[in-house]
């Protein structure tokens, strides 16, 4: 399925599987946040710890599989397979964009 998201969107997935994670502060704000697993992540400092356990931890690749657009929120379901326990899993990533970079991300199932 090839769909168009906006460039932060398509950037932080592209990172996510495995693309240079020192862009991650190109595609989020300086005070962003990120919600996985019950925990939230505030500021780039925190966002790149996060993404970088999370590479350590497991090998995964996020698959994009379809969009909503509910007022200011972007959903992407998403199909993420690798070595951790219950793989493959649907999760959905809602994302609020300001100004062309993502304010905050929300992953669940």
């Amino acid at each position: 399925m090839n769909l168009h998201l906006p460039e932060a969107v398509e950037t932080y997935f592209d990172i996510s599987n495995g693309g240079d994670a020192s862009r991650l502060a190109t595609c989020f704000c300086p005070d962003a946040t990120v919600t996985d697993e019950n925990r939230t992540h505030q500021g780039l400092a925190a966002i790149e710890a996060w993404h970088r356990e999370a590479q350590q931890a497991f090998s995964y690749r996020v698959e994009p599989q379809g969009t909503t657009q509910q007022d200011d929120a972007l959903t992407v379901t998403a199909r993420v397979v690798g070595d951790f326990p219950g793989s493959p899993v649907q999760l959905k990533h809602v994302f609020v964009l300001q100004n062309g970079q993502i304010r905050s991300l929300e992953i669940a199932p």
